[in-house]
């Protein structure tokens, strides 16, 4: 398409289960479209499924923040380049990509995960019981999904639960991309300090945690062993959260759904996959830089042009998937890609489906009449931050 889109209208998000309606338009005319950054870079947006699996996984597009261009903005002013930050392996590309990544890998392998099933079913077990003393009307957010994805990623990594307070809300204040800056900061210097005291007590103290095992491994500076844990809680805890979350009201508002997988929890694995894909939370900053002119989808990206690629835009090609505004649990959802795709997709999406399913089979076991306490569109949003989340998620039964 000739026009050329600004930022503010791919983040012009309004509905609670759906990405802005431009994106069909876009994808239809021209799924690799001009796109007008922030900070006056004209780059790209990737619209349709086969074009961000093509980005993604071409090594000629880099991750990097120094040449890159963040499609937002963050209170009201342009995201500068700056250089990756020592152990944030998200933001670098090979080599350290992946020499860092391969060290955290083995920490979500699929059966390192399995293991941790009994505690995130004993977790969630802890969670049903607090909602039910609470009683209803209850925010299921508050008293279910944050606490049980905040506690496990806090064991399993290694901090302090006690101390949850000093990071339980860093990661919602950092993305908020409208909130406050002098906030902001003041939360991510807690968590870095939080961090450092642990690494200390832990390099005296060994449990069997991440931080512990990286310590002892003795590969990594403090200085990135830190940067790599402050990564772990900024991008694990909030989008595991938000897509049970969101995930839950999705089935309270899809009533016939809700009650298929009601009459058959067997089907819980192919629901979360449904529900990733339909829900898809990781919204608009993911982007990669042309290392030199790549010919994609007929157009050609010039050396050092950005592309953002649309996950949830993707995830809702219809040429990839029958009726993608439809919530099918029945769907074959293979290829979806809420965790993104190539050597950055998610490194901790094992756990966050184990997660999901534990949490679904809790709540529909425990709440066989879980309902909505209010109409969907009464259910506060935050619609700009990179990650899609509800404030809140008021239910009953």
């Amino acid at each position: 398409m000739s026009e050329i889109l600004s930022f503010e209208e791919v983040w012009a998000r309004t509905h609670h289960f759906d990405p802005p309606a431009i994106f069909d338009k876009v994808r239809e005319e021209s799924p690799l479209a001009r796109m007008a950054y922030p900070d006056g870079h004209l780059g790209w947006i990737a619209t349709s499924h086969r074009t961000v699996r093509e980005v993604l996984s071409d090594p000629r597009f880099s991750h990097s923040l120094e040449i890159g261009h963040f499609p937002t903005t963050k209170y009201g002013a342009p995201v500068p380049q700056f250089p990756a930050m020592p152990g944030m392996f998200i933001h670098m590309d090979p080599p350290d990509h992946t020499r860092l990544r391969r060290m955290l890998a083995r920490e979500f392998t699929v059966r390192r995960v399995a293991e941790l099933a009994p505690h995130v079913e004993s977790v969630a077990a802890e969670q049903v019981e607090a909602m039910r003393e609470h009683g209803a009307p209850a925010d299921l957010l508050r008293t279910f999904a944050q606490p049980l994805v905040l506690r496990i990623l806090s064991d399993m990594v290694g901090l302090p639960w006690e101390e949850r307070a000093r990071y339980a809300d860093a990661s919602a204040i950092s993305h908020d991309p409208d909130g406050d800056a002098d906030a902001s900061m003041a939360a991510y210097m807690e968590v870095g300090a939080l961090i450092a005291e642990t690494i200390e007590r832990k390099r005296e103290q060994p449990g069997d945690d991440i931080i512990s095992r990286l310590l002892a491994a003795g590969e990594l500076t403090d200085e990135e062993l830190g940067n790599m844990v402050a990564l772990l809680l900024f991008a694990g805890y909030e989008t595991t959260e938000s897509a049970l979350s969101v995930g839950v009201m999705a089935l309270l508002h899809h009533p016939a759904q809700l009650a298929a997988l009601r009459a058959d929890l067997t089907r819980v694995d192919a629901a979360v996959e449904e529900i990733l894909r339909y829900v898809t939370v990781n919204q608009y900053e993911t982007f990669r830089t042309a290392l030199e002119d790549v010919e994609v989808g007929g157009e050609l990206v010039k050396k050092g042009e950005t592309v953002t690629v649309s996950l949830p835009a993707a995830n809702r090609d219809p040429a990839k998937y029958g009726c993608p505004a439809d919530l099918d649990l029945d769907r074959d959802t293979a290829g979806h890609l809420a965790f993104g795709h190539g050597i950055h997709q998610c490194v901790g999406q094992n756990l966050a489906r184990l997660e999901l399913r534990t949490g679904l089979r809790a709540l529909l076991r425990a709440f066989p009449d879980l309902q909505a306490a209010t109409p969907a569109e009464e259910v506060p949003l935050r619609t700009r931050g990179s990650v899609f989340c509800l404030q809140s998620l008021p239910v009953t039964w």
